[in-house]
């Protein structure tokens, strides 16, 4: 979405970012209790930065995802990944999944892909910021700086119903008072500056002891 800016709009805007406090997992609706998933990816450390495959300059494929910590009573999960570090007034959405089974441990490389009507495993693909299903790869302007990329696995105490591809705030919506636990992973990604091999910015101990 934003990778032909010109560097120079880029650094013009190096400020103007969504910001953290708006990310999906601090919203005070969702009352996430202090139970926490083991959110992970091995294809990178959390806080590091995305190899370039999963990218708007690579392939352009989602990353692997396992976890574990799923509490009891869990009857689905949902994924949601944001990047607050967007210059616009909320956080770009990159992915939505929602309807994982209770028992599931992974995502695959590719796995957030447009899926029709769900997968055969329950799963539904929601809606992204270019209105499109599947993974919006990272694509941050040139010159603007580290952008974090927020990776957020909710358990859910029910199987939330929802009309194709949900978008962020249906997903929200159906989420409120339904939260069992959460995990957060941060992966990083930046243009027209050196690649740093840790994360840009520490996301708030706060928000990842959501997560």
């Amino acid at each position: 979405m934003l990778e032909h800016l010109p560097q120079w709009i880029g650094a013009l805007m190096r400020n103007v970012r969504a910001g953290h406090a708006k990310l999906a997992i601090v919203q005070p609706e969702l009352t996430i209790t202090g139970v926490h998933i083991d959110l992970s990816s091995p294809a990178f450390p959390d806080g590091g930065r995305l190899p370039e495959r999963f990218t708007a300059d690579g392939a352009g494929v989602s990353p692997p995802l396992v976890w574990n910590g799923v509490p009891l009573g869990t009857r689905s999960l949902a994924l949601i990944v944001e990047d607050p570090d967007a210059p616009a007034p909320n956080p770009l959405v990159h992915a939505i999944v929602c309807g994982i089974p209770p028992g599931e441990r992974r995502l695959a490389e590719g796995a957030i892909r447009a899926d029709g009507g769900g997968d055969a495993g329950g799963g539904d693909i929601g809606r992204n910021s270019a209105f499109g299903e599947g993974w919006l790869p990272p694509d941050p302007p040139a010159g603007h700086g580290s952008h974090d990329y927020i990776f957020q696995l909710f358990a859910l105490a029910d199987v939330p119903l929802f009309r194709r591809h949900p978008g962020r705030s249906a997903l929200l919506n159906a989420m409120e008072g339904k939260v069992l636990a959460a995990g957060l992973l941060v992966g990083t990604y930046s243009r027209g500056e050196a690649a740093m091999t840790g994360g840009g910015k520490a996301v708030p101990r706060a928000v990842a002891r959501h997560g």
